[in-house]
């Protein structure tokens, strides 16, 4: 029989194994959270911790990889403000080491992080390392000493695709946010972008008169003078500096002109070469004219050692046209065909829309080498296109295609459910086994089908900006995330938009107290922070003076807020070209307060506390009230820069959420002390 204390020895005994145990387990680091999500980390004990004599070294003198360490100190020092000195030769204990490794296993774009007394970044491609430098940028921001936790990362994407579309046919879209959003893609290992060159709307909202419907091209032209829309438009060496700045930083821009259909543009410019019985949106197939003017637009982007269109990729729409006749029909697959070989004859590879069951017929239409971007099985049927020779870039309407304030498709994405049920295999509803060799990747869209609906470049951004970092997860990690997306969706806003990017005008973290204060606004000068996102509420005391029609109170880049608007002397704000005027004019001799709040859906202005107007989404009609659109009245407050004013302007207070109704006792006691 085991003596009573011995058996208690040996379970206390046990115990202390099983703490110690419980203890050293608890010590080895969790997988840590980046965006995309992390496909294999053994983790160890303890943290790599930056110190004043860190630097990047490179194991080869490779010029490639080097670049690569520049631009991750270059972005170090703009997230931490710390200087990384960057050196070729023997690596030590404390620093970054980049080097280029043999290993097949990671493939084009993997790379390999090994973080102990120091952290080595390895990858058999430059691509690879610098999205490693992007998954060391995003572990550093999440702590105030920017610790790396200790243990190895193996990490490479699902899909060689993984990207964004974006309509500036429609509406134009500034360069400067181009250039921001192919740094954000960067950050979140998102390597394509599709550029949407042209486009029209819909003449249902312009008297149904396509003379008056909304049409641009937004690339500079000389072999078409005019062409180019006026309300907006990019040169040629920004666009070709924007598309060269994208591949240094591994994205990919994909430039699109959109023909036959969706083609108001051109055919407003050379009439004759519109078809009379689709309308004036669509390009006249029978007409030799056609041809002789869209090869000589190609021609432009194409031709030469050093072509407009920089990258390996040229898209060339082919979506949407009638197939109600068969020799029209004959005719588009002809059309598609010749401009697939004929952007193959400048030595690059083409892309179309998937059309090819809508336009089922007998003309053959090339397939090999040929990618297809897959957005409605209705008008081309995946499996159909994969046995035809097709390489896919799942891009599903349904799931995928975000189109602002339009009423149909997504205004904002169902995020749950992409993280939780999609991946590039599901095209549509149409579902293929994980890393199908002919499905390339996935892209998302954002569609700007409703001109003239009020919606900014802030607004379309804080649609994309969410989806594009769950977007990339599912691209890049695939169906092997683990974390649940409540726990995902909480985790990534410790992360920032991109090194030294803040489109949402975010400022600090959520907080009751005011995130920015300022005792007077000093007429003309520069305030310290630039504007305030959604949701935010803005408020200050004024004592007014007689001020002329266009007085400024504050102006960003993107937007001014009017003391007096330039029509009718009201407050009232500009962006994008759209002027939205409050009912309210402040009056010589007034003493109030001032409150703003917006979100992405409203902007209200609060005078002593009372709501006098609140900006929502209004409904315009047309066509006799047919047709519905959603006009959007939203401001990313502007604060840079303060007007040239005459009123007095005190006690600004910036908050980063919307007040409740505040006590209107209180305001009226802060007015009388002024």
């Amino acid at each position: 029989m085991i003596n009573r204390f011995a058996f208690l020895k040996v379970l206390l005994l046990s115990a202390v194994f099983c703490m110690a145990g419980s203890s050293l387990q608890a010590a080895v680091n969790p997988k840590p959270f980046v965006v995309p999500e992390l496909k294999e980390w053994k983790g160890k004990e303890g943290f790599f911790v930056p110190e004043g004599t860190t630097r990047i070294v490179c194991t080869t003198s490779s010029p490639e990889v080097m670049r690569i360490a520049q631009m991750f100190a270059e972005d170090y020092k703009l997230m931490f403000g710390k200087d990384l000195d960057v050196a070729q030769g023997k690596a030590r204990k404390g620093n970054f080491v980049l080097a280029l490794s043999n290993n097949k296993k990671l493939g084009e774009e993997g790379y390999a992080v090994k973080i102990a007394d120091r952290v080595t970044l390895s990858a058999p491609s430059a691509a690879g390392l610098y999205w490693g430098t992007r998954t060391l940028l995003q572990l550093s921001e999440q702590t105030s000493n920017h610790q790396l936790p200790k243990g190895t990362i193996e990490d490479a994407p699902d899909y060689a695709v993984r990207g964004l579309m974006v309509d500036c046919g429609r509406k134009f879209i500034p360069m400067a946010y181009l250039e921001d959003l192919v740094k954000i893609m960067a950050y979140y290992k998102m390597n394509t972008l599709q550029v949407h060159l042209n486009d029209n709307g819909f003449k249902d909202y312009f008297e149904g008169d396509w003379n008056k419907t909304y049409a641009a091209f937004r690339l500079e032209c000389d072999t078409y003078p005019g062409l180019t829309a006026r309300d907006g438009s990019y040169t040629k060496k920004e666009f070709v500096d924007f598309q060269k700045g994208a591949a240094a930083r591994f994205v990919n821009i994909v430039p699109e002109i959109d023909v036959p259909a969706h083609s108001l543009a051109f055919t407003r410019y050379k009439p004759e070469i519109g078809s009379k019985e689709y309308g004036m949106d669509h390009l006249d197939l029978f007409n030799p004219e056609t041809y002789t003017f869209l090869d000589g637009l190609f021609k432009e982007y194409l031709e030469g050692n050093e072509p407009v269109f920089v990258g390996k990729r040229v898209h060339i729409g082919t979506d949407e046209y009638s197939n109600k006749k068969k020799e029209v029909v004959e005719k588009f697959r002809a059309f598609t065909d010749h401009y697939i070989r004929l952007v193959e004859s400048y030595g690059k590879q083409a892309v179309v829309w998937g059309a090819l069951t809508h336009a089922q017929g007998d003309t053959p239409v090339k397939s090999e080498n040929v990618i297809m971007n897959a957005w409605y099985n209705g008008y081309a049927a995946p499996e159909a296109m994969i046995k035809d020779g097709y390489q896919l870039i799942s891009i599903p309407d349904m799931y995928t295609y975000i189109v602002p304030a339009a009423g149909y498709y997504y205004d904002y994405l169902d995020e749950p459910f992409l993280y939780k049920e999609w991946t590039p295999a599901h095209v549509g509803k149409a579902v293929f086994d994980e890393k199908h060799p002919a499905i390339l990747g996935g892209m998302f869209a954002v569609w700007n089908d409703h001109v003239g609906n009020g919606i900014s470049v802030k607004d379309i951004h804080h649609r994309l900006f969410s989806p594009l970092q769950t977007l990339s997860v599912k691209m890049w990690t695939g169906k092997q995330v683990t974390l649940p997306y409540e726990v995902f969706d909480e985790k990534r806003t410790q992360l920032c938009e991109a090194p030294g990017v803040n489109q949402l005008g975010r400022v600090g973290k959520p907080q009751k107290d005011a995130v920015f204060e300022l005792p007077q606004v000093v007429p003309g000068s520069t305030l310290p922070l630039a504007e305030i996102g959604y949701d935010y509420t803005v408020s200050f005391d004024i004592a007014g003076e007689e001020e002329q029609y266009g007085t400024e109170l504050f102006r960003s880049p993107d937007a001014v807020f009017y003391l007096s608007d330039p029509v009718s002397g009201m407050m009232g704000f500009a962006r994008d070209g759209y002027l939205n005027t409050f009912a309210y004019k402040v009056m010589p001799g007034e003493k109030i307060n001032i409150q703003i709040e917006g979100d992405n859906r409203s902007v209200t202005l609060k005078v002593n506390g009372k709501v006098v107007e609140e900006m929502g989404v209004q409904k315009r009609y047309f066509n006799e009230g047919k047709n519905v659109m959603n006009y959007t009245r939203t401001l990313v407050f502007p604060l840079r820069k303060a007007g040239n004013f005459n009123s007095k302007v005190t006690n600004l207070k910036v908050y980063n959420h919307k007040m409740a109704n505040q006590d209107n006792k209180v305001l009226k006691e802060g007015v009388a002390k002024m």
